[in-house]
């Protein structure tokens, strides 16, 4: 079993920038690659961003190339989304998981485990 405890969403304005972190515990976090999803109102939970065991590899969903960047730190259990010039439509509850795989995939069913979420809301 892992747990897995999002941090650091809030409101901040059009173009302004938030790090999010995930810290997990009860497995060995290098095991796992870890991904980010998020939902918005009314829309279905989306890819935002993988990482696979070591960090070397990582994969974004399109609308966030280029402004978000995944990294994790294994010896303290915690992957981070750190975002930038964030817009409106970024707005949604953002939601780590974990995957006990190799490689990554922004295929939301092939993680077993899930945070409690946080949001984001970003204002015009």
């Amino acid at each position: 079993q892992v747990q897995l405890v999002e941090s650091g969403g809030g409101l901040v304005q059009a173009g302004d920038s938030l790090r999010l972190s995930c810290a997990a515990s009860g497995r060995t976090f290098s095991n796992y690659c870890m991904g980010w999803f998020r939902q918005a109102p009314g829309k279905e939970r989306e890819f935002v961003a993988a990482s696979s065991r070591s960090g070397g590899s990582t994969d974004y969903a399109d609308s966030v190339k280029g402004r978000f960047t995944i990294s994790r730190d294994n010896a303290k259990n915690t992957v981070y989304l750190q975002m930038n010039s964030l817009k409106p439509e970024d707005t949604a509850v953002y939601y780590c998981a974990a995957r006990f795989e190799i490689w990554t995939t922004s295929n939301a069913n092939e993680y077993r485990y899930w945070g409690q979420g946080t949001q984001v809301t970003v204002s015009s």
